[in-house]
């Protein structure tokens, strides 16, 4: 009973919480005059000091006393005696442990956005650089249509802009006290829950003391926001082990995030991305084990919900891990631009340009300039000729019309020069967006 009751094991993360919110609330009870101003004195100091002696290592923790508020509240017993008895009036661990977890996640998320920051400003750092390196833009893995390598970086800076405002959404959701809530229903103490609330930096207390006791979708949220993220990580690090490997070569990652093979000297493993890639199962079945651990509670506390906090200890160890492999694999690859040029032409990827150059210079109806097109490429594909090769002759035996201008947007160049429409891969439109993103963030990573 002992073993599977205890949660001191994991739970002692919270330490730094416990103590915030109980010097809070015994400001609050001191001042509400329901403990005297010595006993608050002799609270906050005892709980300085086990402050410091959890900081210096010094702290036993005792499983016999299941988790961190008994293991906190016993030694402040030990220090300072009957005072430290009185900590606990008008509090229950529901609230208190309610009140701890909002103030990790909390505290974590203000951690985790100037890493998402510094990964974004990262991006678009090396989209500057790279905003008129012409690449491959896929479609089913398939070559589509040229795209810079600057374009394809910034996407990503877009999907991590959408991870950190789902975060600061889910942080300011969360910023309600639970503390006062009691065990239940509240409390006959005069209680003043608003100067807590202020005390422990929260916008208001929780306007419902069930709610505020059983509530977990704060931390079903940041999970959430964690997986998704992690989703972007891992499709950016698929993309990394795609771009290293030799049928590729788009770019190269130095040994600093790379390793050899015990037998193949040759070999230089994209080992960094592969693990962020596969550590999004971590993340995401934290979310999907708390879900299912929620699914069924009646109101207010159960036991089960101690099952909560492993998962968020877990993704959010995690997450800061992939953040920081994928800023440092992002700052530390080099483009093979050569190698990105040569295959950004592959595939016909021009001809979505033909076409519209038909519609625009012709003025044929789509459809008919993309059956115009569909023949060329035909023709192309079968003599094994680059759509920019393909004779005028041979292009006027299938519409008539087409004149000697039309090579001026087969090329990848041309391509990619032409995409200005908003959002668009044009250098120019890359080079803005870029200093746009580098100016945001650069004050605030």
């Amino acid at each position: 009973m002992e073993q599977i009751n205890a949660s001191i094991g994991f739970d002692k993360n919270l330490w730094k919480q416990d103590i915030q919110g109980s010097i809070a609330h015994a400001e609050m009870l001191a001042k509400q005059k329901i403990i005297s101003e010595a006993d608050k004195n002799s609270i906050h100091q005892g709980l300085r000091e086990i402050e410091r002696e959890i900081q210096s290592g010094q702290f036993e923790f005792s499983r016999a006393l299941e988790d961190i508020h008994m293991n906190i509240e016993a030694r402040l017993a030990e220090r300072i005696g009957e005072a430290g008895k009185r900590l606990h009036t008008a509090r229950s661990r529901n609230d208190q442990v309610a009140t701890d977890f909002r103030l990790w996640i909390r505290q974590n998320i203000d951690e985790l956005i100037p890493m998402i920051n510094h990964l974004m400003l990262t991006l678009a750092s090396r989209a500057l650089e790279y905003a008129e390196t012409a690449m491959p833009g896929f479609t089913h893995l398939q070559s589509a249509q040229p795209v810079t390598f600057g374009h394809h970086l910034l996407a990503y800076t877009e999907m991590l802009n959408r991870d950190r405002g789902r975060l600061i959404d889910a942080r300011r959701r969360l910023n309600e006290n639970p503390l006062g809530a009691a065990a239940l229903a509240g409390t006959s103490f005069p209680i003043d829950r608003q100067l807590t609330s202020k005390l422990l930096g929260f916008d208001r207390p929780m306007a419902n003391s069930l709610d505020a006791v059983s509530d977990r979708d704060f931390a079903l949220e940041y999970l959430s926001a964690l997986s998704i993220m992690s989703i972007h990580l891992s499709r950016m690090a698929e993309e990394i082990v795609i771009w290293c490997s030799s049928p590729f070569s788009f770019i190269q990652l130095s040994d600093a995030y790379t390793t050899g093979s015990s037998i193949m000297p040759q070999k230089r493993n994209p080992d960094a991305a592969e693990l962020v890639r596969a550590k999004v199962g971590r993340i995401s079945g934290a979310l999907t084990g708390l879900l299912t651990v929620m699914k069924g509670l009646p109101l207010a506390y159960v036991k089960d919900m101690q099952e909560d906090k492993e998962q968020v200890f877990a993704a959010t160890e995690t997450i800061i891990l992939c953040l920081a492999a994928c800023s440092g694999m992002i700052a530390d690859l080099k483009a093979n631009q050569d190698n990105m040029a040569y295959w950004a032409g592959s595939g016909f990827s021009t001809a979505t340009d033909l076409a519209d150059w038909l519609v625009k210079e012709l003025e044929l109806p789509f459809r008919t300039a993309h059956h115009v097109t569909g023949k060329i490429v035909s023709y192309a594909e079968t003599h094994n000729l680059a759509l920019e090769n393909v004779p005028l002759q041979k292009m006027q035996e299938i519409e008539p019309l087409i004149n000697n201008d039309i090579y001026s947007v087969l090329g990848v160049q041309s391509s990619l020069a032409s995409r200005t429409s908003e959002g668009g891969t044009a250098p120019k439109n890359v080079r803005k967006s870029a200093k746009i993103w580098i100016d945001k963030l650069k004050d605030i990573s």
